[in-house]
C-alpha cells in the first residue's frame, strides 16, 4: 500500500515494468518505480539486491559491457530514455553519476570539472570559468580549491575529491544525479558534508542514491524503495517504510531479521 500521498508527486522519472539482465543472469525482475522531482528517493535492500544494477540503469551505465539487455522503459520527463535511437552519453549528460569511491581524473581541479563540457564541444574559456566555479560553489568546494585550480585534483583529501566529483556531475546542468553509496569510503566528517550537501542539492536537481545505511536513508530521503532478490518490495515516504512498513520483507530488513 502507498501513502495517498505519494501519488500525487509529480515524477520525475518513472520505471516501468523493468527487467534487466548480465548475460542470461535475470538481475532486475519487473521494476516499477517512480523518482519524484527535486526529492531526494533512497534505494535501500541487503547486498546483492539489485540496488546499484537499478541505479545504473538510469543512465546506460551497463551499456559500456557486453551482454547486457534491458527490457522495459525508464521514463524522463516522459521520454523513454532506453528508447532505439537515444544516445546513451547525452543521457549521462541529463543523469549524472557520483561514485561509492571518489573518482577524480589524474588532471588538475578545473579540468576535472570542466570535463564533461570539454566533451560537449564547449572551449570558450570565458564559459568554461564560469560554469566551473559555479559547479565548485554548488558542491561546497569553491572557497577550498579558488586558488589551486591548477594543481592536481590527486592532492584533495578524499571528501574533497568526493565534492569535487560532485562538481563535475553537477557542471554538464543534469536533471538527476544518481549517487551511489557515496560517503561509504569517507570518514564521518566528510561524510557528514556530503550528506549536508545533497539536501541543499535537492533544490536544483532530482537525486537517486543507492545507499547501505538505514541511518543515512532516514536522515536524507524524501522517499525510499526497498528491494529485496532484485524485486521492488515497497516504496512509500520514507517517514512510512521506517515506521509502518506495509510489506513484511521491508519490516524484517528495517528490523535487522534480514540483511
Amino acid at each position: 500500500m502507498v501513502d495517498m500521498e505519494v501519488n500525487q508527486i509529480q515524477p520525475k522519472a518513472e520505471v516501468q515494468n523493468l527487467n534487466f539482465y548480465y548475460g542470461s543472469f535475470h538481475a532486475l525482475k519487473n521494476i516499477n518505480l517512480f523518482v519524484p522531482a527535486n526529492k531526494v528517493t533512497a534505494l535501500i535492500g541487503p547486498s546483492g539486491c539489485g540496488k546499484t544494477t537499478l541505479l545504473r540503469c538510469f543512465n546506460r551505465m551497463h551499456d559500456l559491457y557486453p551482454g547486457n539487455r534491458y527490457e522495459g522503459s525508464i521514463l524522463i520527463d516522459s521520454i523513454n530514455t532506453l528508447g532505439r535511437g537515444v544516445d546513451p552519453i547525452e543521457v549521462r549528460m541529463r543523469v549524472s553519476m557520483v561514485f561509492q569511491r571518489p573518482n577524480p581524473f589524474p588532471k588538475s581541479i578545473y579540468e576535472n570539472v570542466a570535463y564533461g563540457l570539454r566533451l560537449r564541444g564547449v572551449n570558450n574559456r570565458l564559459l568554461l570559468d564560469e560554469k566551473v566555479e559555479d559547479a565548485l560553489v554548488a558542491s561546497a568546494l569553491w572557497d577550498e580549491v579558488k586558488n589551486r585550480l591548477f594543481e592536481s585534483a590527486l592532492n584533495l583529501s578524499g571528501g574533497q575529491q568526493q565534492r569535487l566529483c560532485i562538481a563535475r556531475a553537477l557542471v554538464t546542468d543534469p536533471e538527476m544525479i544518481l549517487f551511489d553509496e557515496p560517503t561509504s569510503a569517507l570518514d564521518p566528517i566528510a561524510t557528514t558534508s556530503i550528506e549536508e550537501l545533497v539536501l541543499e542539492l535537492k533544490k536544483r536537481v532530482t537525486i537517486l542514491i543507492v545507499t547501505h545505511s538505514m541511518h543515512q536513508a532516514a536522515r536524507l530521503s524524501d522517499y525510499t524503495a526497498f528491494m529485496y532478490l532484485g524485486e521492488m518490495m515497497e516504496f512509500d515516504q520514507t517517514k512510512t517504510i521506517f515506521t509502518t512498513p506495509a510489506n513484511k520483507k521491508t519490516e524484517e530488513y528495517i528490523s535487522g531479521r534480514i540483511g
